[in-house]
C-alpha cells in the first residue's frame, strides 16, 4: 500500500499534538497518511503499554489516517544505529511516501532527538540501491521521498512555513483528547501522578500555541514546521486564491 504523507514519532500522542490539524487537513482531502510510531510509551509515568495502544488506535481514527504502526523501540533508549535505521528504510520503502514527518532536530526529550536523527538517515540512505532490504521474503526497491519536513514539540524554533489549521484545530484536540491516561480531560478520574503534560495549563499551552501561530499567518489556528531545503512557492496561487 502506498501512502502519500508518512509522520514518524518517539512515542504514541507526539504526532497527534504537533501536527494533528495538519494531518486532518490532508485526510479531509482524501489524501492516505500514516504514522509510525518508534515506542510504546511504556516508560510514561501514566498509562501502560495497553491503554497507549488503545488511545493510539482511538486517535488515528478521529484523525483518519490510513495506517498505523509501533516499531517497538524501547522507549528511553531510541539509539541512532543501524538496526532501528533499517526499520525505519523499511518502511519508507513499503510506504513510499513523497512527504516524511519527524520531530525537530532538537527538543527537551532525549528520544526525539534521535529519532529525528533516524530518520534524516534512513530518508536519505532509503534511496540507495546497494542498501538492501527485504519485505515478506522479497527485495524492496530504494525510494526516497521528496521532502523531510520536522515538526515542533516543546522547544520552538523559526519556522519554515505554517499550516492554517482554523477548521481541523477542535478535531485536533479530539485526538488528543483520547489520550485520556496522559492529558487532563474535566471530569475524568486521576490515571496516576501529575506530569508535565497531564494539567489543565498544559491543553491551555498547546491551545495558546496554536493561536500564536495561527496569528503569524492571519489566521485563528496553526501548526509551525521546519524544513532545511528551500521550499519551491507558487506566486500564482495567491492569485487564484481570490478570484
Amino acid at each position: 500500500m502506498k501512502l502519500d504523507i508518512l509522520a514518524f514519532a518517539a512515542h504514541p500522542d507526539d504526532v497527534e499534538l504537533a501536527m494533528g490539524g495538519t494531518i486532518l487537513n490532508f485526510t479531509n482531502k482524501n489524501f492516505h497518511v500514516g504514522i509510525i510510531d518508534f515506542t510504546q510509551g511504556e516508560l510514561g509515568t501514566r498509562g501502560s503499554i495497553l491503554t497507549r495502544k488503545k488511545e493510539a488506535n482511538n486517535a488515528a481514527k478521529i484523525l483518519n489516517i490510513t495506517k498505523r504502526e509501533n516499531l517497538k523501540i524501547p522507549d528511553g533508549n531510541v539509539q541512532v544505529n543501524e538496526t532501528n535505521i533499517l526499520k525505519v528504510i523499511k518502511k519508507i520503502r513499503q510506504y513510499r511516501p513523497k512527504l516524511i514527518f519527524a520531530p525537530y532536530f532538537n527538543d527537551r526529550h532525549p528520544d526525539h532527538i534521535e529519532t529525528s536523527k533516524i530518520v534524516k538517515r534512513a530518508m536519505f540512505l532509503a534511496g540507495l540501491p546497494k542498501i538492501k532490504t527485504k519485505l515478506n521474503g522479497k527485495n524492496q526497491e530504494a525510494y526516497r521521498p521528496e521532502k523531510l519536513f520536522y515538526y515542533m514539540q516543546t522547544y520552538e524554533f523559526q519556522p519554515s512555513f505554517i499550516v492554517n489549521i482554523s477548521e481541523t484545530f477542535p478535531k485536533k484536540m479530539e485526538a488528543v483528547r483520547a489520550y485520556k491516561s496522559q492529558f487532563y480531560i474535566k471530569n475524568n478520574k486521576s490515571n496516576g501522578p501529575e506530569t508535565f503534560i497531564s494539567t489543565p495549563q498544559f491543553i491551555q499551552y498547546l491551545e495558546a500555541r496554536a493561536k500564536t501561530f495561527g496569528f503569524a499567518i492571519r489566521k485563528d489556528y496553526g501548526e509551525p514546521f521546519f524544513c532545511e531545503e528551500a521550499i519551491e512557492l507558487d506566486l500564482t496561487n495567491l492569485f487564484e486564491a481570490k478570484k
